[in-house]
C-alpha cells in the first residue's frame, strides 16, 4: 500500500470513527468537501499543511494519519445515511 493510501485510509478510519461527515470535516478544516472525498479515494496529494489542518479538525496527532492499519483492513465502512434527530417528529 503506497502512503497516499494509507493516509486515506486512515483519513476516513478516524473521521468515521468519531462520527463526523465528510462535510463537517471540510467545514473544521478550511477545505472544500470535494477535496475531502478526493484525499479519503487517495486520489489527491494533500500538503503537510492540509494534513496538519485535518488533524485538527479531528482532534488527533498528525502521525495517526500515517498509522498502521490493523491487519487485513482495506477500506473503512461509511457512516449511516442521512441527516436524522434525535427527537420524534410531531404528526400532522
Amino acid at each position: 500500500m503506497d502512503v497516499r493510501q494509507l493516509v486515506a485510509l486512515n483519513l476516513r478510519r478516524l473521521r468515521v470513527a468519531k462520527e463526523i461527515s465528510q462535510d463537517d470535516l471540510a467545514l473544521a478544516a478550511g477545505i472544500e468537501r470535494s477535496y475531502a472525498g478526493h484525499l479519503e479515494r487517495g486520489s489527491k496529494n494533500p500538503t503537510i499543511a492540509t494534513l496538519d489542518k485535518l488533524a485538527m479538525a479531528l482532534q488527533c496527532h498528525i502521525s495517526e494519519l500515517f498509522a498502521e492499519l490493523p491487519a487485513g483492513t482495506t477500506e473503512i465502512g461509511p457512516l449511516k445515511s442521512g441527516r436524522r434527530s434525535s427527537k420524534p417528529r410531531k404528526s400532522r
